[in-house]
């Protein structure tokens, strides 16, 4: 069987081996087949799925997210699926934003916030001084 090594396969996906069995070790590769000798032999198809993480996790996917897309692209996903997963994406990237700016907001006001208010709010967090 004509393969790549993991060596020549990290090379190949831009990642190290310790990336790939990790993939591996956590279920979002599967394991790789073994030579008569015991040597791990990888597919042309397992550098197509590295190249997928890759560019899902660009996107904001999670390794979570994106074990379930290779699962379903291993069996029923289609257009349809797919752009759900999208808009699902998209969805939670919206929420993000508006959390982002919520604390742009807030952080904004307290630059806005009077002098004394700022120290009396940085005076409530020392202890008094119990020397007397």
């Amino acid at each position: 069987m004509k393969g790549m090594t993991r060596g020549e396969l990290a090379r190949q996906a831009g990642l190290s081996a310790a990336t790939i069995r990790y993939y591996e070790d956590s279920g979002i590769l599967p394991a790789p087949e073994r030579t008569a000798k015991g040597y791990r032999i990888y597919s042309a198809d397992i550098l197509v799925k590295l190249k997928f993480i890759k560019d899902a996790q660009s996107l904001g996917y999670s390794l979570k997210e994106i074990q379930a897309a290779l699962a379903l692209l291993g069996s029923k996903m289609d257009e349809d699926t797919l752009k759900e997963l999208v808009r699902d994406k998209i969805t939670e990237i919206d929420e993000k934003v508006a959390a982002l700016y919520a604390i742009q907001s807030m952080l904004a006001g307290l630059l806005e916030t009077p002098q004394e208010d700022i120290q009396n709010y940085l005076r409530s967090f020392q202890v008094p001084d119990q020397h007397h």
